[in-house]
């Protein structure tokens, strides 16, 4: 058999057919079969030497979705023509926009009923998340667009409760429910001197949850 002289891109074909199966009919739907079928020209021994499971392909989704946040976020650590509040909420707008992202959320939630994995996930939502976040909340106290006290617990307020809180996985909301829980959190922010949400994000959050509540 002749040696694939790229494995990336193959990987990548592989990665995107899923990703479409899994937005198009969910994970737990969607089988190895479905992905060899979707991609045409590749065996299931050929998908299997790249991931060893279905539960590998999701799992490198992710960590391919946190890339692109990191991706992103340094890019605008370079800029110096936007404010730290200007920063985060591209940051956040940006997710509640990509349906890629969303459709994600929606696949890898039911995860998190697994005890083992959803403290892994406290836990980086509780240390990792905050730290990554709390250098755009710095630069807003620097520059005066978020005039907080609170920087710490701003980062940890949004990781946590973005993440957890908001998730209809966890509290399951309709619209309206919703909206209530993203005004109230929008004003605690207001009231320690972090205004990160205004008109527009609310309703992006707002819709990018209900986005995720919908195709659960």
């Amino acid at each position: 058999m002749a040696r694939n002289a790229h494995p990336e891109v193959t990987e990548r074909r592989i990665l995107d057919a899923a990703r479409e199966l899994f937005a198009e009919q969910g994970y737990e739907k969607t089988t190895i079969q479905d992905i060899v079928n979707r991609l045409g020209d590749l065996s299931k021994g050929a998908i299997y030497h790249h991931f060893k499971s279905k539960d590998a392909i999701l799992e490198r989704l992710s960590d391919d979705d946190w890339a692109a946040y990191r991706n992103l976020k340094e890019q605008m650590d370079a800029r110096d023509d936007l404010t730290g509040l200007e920063k985060i909420r591209l940051l956040f707008s940006t997710s509640m926009n990509s349906l890629e992202h969303l459709n994600l959320a929606r696949e890898t939630m039911p995860f998190l009923d697994d005890p083992a994995t959803l403290a892994s996930n406290l836990q980086f939502w509780s240390t990792k998340l905050p730290e990554f976040l709390r250098s755009l909340i710095d630069e807003g106290v620097r520059d005066g667009s978020m005039p907080t006290e609170y920087p710490a617990e701003v980062a940890q307020l949004l990781a946590l409760l973005c993440n957890y809180w908001l998730m209809p996985h966890f509290y399951p909301a309709t619209r309206g429910e919703m909206e209530r829980r993203v005004r109230c959190l929008r004003t605690m922010l207001d009231a320690v001197g972090a205004p990160v949400f205004d008109d527009d994000l609310e309703q992006q959050t707002i819709d990018g949850m209900m986005h995720v509540a919908r195709t659960q």
